[in-house]
């Protein structure tokens, strides 16, 4: 059986290294915000092009305290509108709803999954005070036009960068990781590009009183120990998986590019009416965390590859709008957002994936 994904296998190559800063951490006896958690904080930064960087304790955590960072500093207030895709993991959608902030849901377009640009203006209202645009997969949403939108309207714009670890624009032959945006959330739960031993995550951003209020916000609200200045949380960036991390960072740009050369033998290769590939204009915008294709026959696709030794997962089976945590909104339609998650499907794709794999997926598929 080929894994969808093979997380040992991946992690296998850093052991001697890990194993090496598990004893560099054990040393120090210090366990909670550590050197290592500031060193990976700085290298981060630097990698996204950002000056500041706060560790959190995951991805969710991540996109909560933006929010709450926001309605401590008064530029967001409760009950302010958010405008999200509908088509996302419903992480992004907790985080708005945790924070007594209200979902906007925007469908995406079909061709990329990412939210409809076209379609954000119409959702716009006199309490809309933010955007969070979501990368689903690993493509870049279209950055340049929802930017355009947020300024026109005095919106804040925020990033779920969850899945797009490396990704970037190519403007003029340079390269940019810088959105946009006044935040990036992102998570390194392990199945990620850039994935820790456990939970893990931080935020990025370019804005001063942000990053100190979300490092308070992080810490209990405190910035100076016994000395509460929010009401905060308890969600911290673990000491060891920053340490593990800064082994895996320097090697995030060459995995992603082992990525895209699978991704690059999919498009070309597989040749089949029965499966939707997915859009890519092969350049860097996408770092393929997920290769997501679409089929009007899911379950019968899933149940060949398993049968012949291939597994592959369903990101996502139901969307947030038809999940019965959201009960609320269950007779609300998104043609386009159900659609997608009726149909897709995800094929092994990782930097540990072989070329005879490669070939075998390409086979069986084609024969489908």
């Amino acid at each position: 059986m080929i894994p969808f994904l093979d997380l040992k296998k991946i992690n296998e190559p850093y052991e001697t290294a890990f194993q090496e800063k598990l004893k560099v951490v054990l040393d120090k006896g210090w366990y909670i915000l550590g050197d290592e958690v500031k060193e990976f904080e700085s290298s981060f930064a630097k990698y996204c092009g950002t000056q500041y960087c706060i560790g959190t304790g995951n991805g969710l955590d991540a996109l909560v305290l933006i929010f709450k960072a926001y309605i401590e500093l008064g530029k967001l207030q409760k009950g302010d509108e958010v405008i999200v895709p509908a088509n996302t993991y419903i992480a992004s959608i907790l985080a708005i709803l945790q924070t007594d902030l209200i979902p906007v849901l925007v469908e995406p377009k079909l061709e990329t999954y990412n939210i409809d640009p076209d379609l954000i203006s119409k959702k716009i209202t006199s309490k809309t005070k933010a955007i969070l645009v979501v990368h689903l997969y690993g493509q870049l949403a279209e950055m340049d036009a929802i930017h355009e939108i947020a300024v026109a309207n005095d919106l804040l714009l925020i990033e779920d960068a969850a899945q797009s670890h490396g990704a970037f624009f190519e403007v003029e032959g340079q390269t940019s990781k810088a959105k946009g945006a006044n935040a990036q959330a992102y998570s390194f739960y392990p199945g990620k590009n850039l994935g820790a031993l456990g939970d893990a995550g931080a935020v990025v951003t370019n804005d001063y009183e942000l990053s100190r209020t979300i490092q308070s916000l992080r810490n209990y609200g405190s910035e100076t120990k016994y000395y509460n200045d929010h009401i905060g949380v308890n969600s911290r960036l673990d000491e060891l998986q920053a340490a593990f991390l800064n082994v895996k960072l320097s090697y995030l740009d060459s995995d992603n590019e082992l990525r895209r050369v699978i991704a690059r033998r999919y498009l070309a290769e597989i040749n089949n009416d029965k499966i939707v590939l997915p859009y890519w204009d092969l350049s860097s915008n996408h770092v393929f965390h997920l290769f997501v294709v679409r089929t009007k026959n899911r379950t019968e696709l899933q149940d060949y590859l398993n049968r012949n030794g291939i597994q592959t997962v369903i990101h996502y089976p139901i969307p947030p709008h038809k999940q019965k945590a959201l009960s609320e909104w269950n007779d609300l339609s998104f043609p386009i957002t159900e659609k997608i998650h009726d149909e897709v499907l995800s094929l092994p794709i990782s930097p540990v994936l072989t070329a005879d794999e490669v070939d075998y997926i390409i086979t069986v598929l084609n024969k489908y």
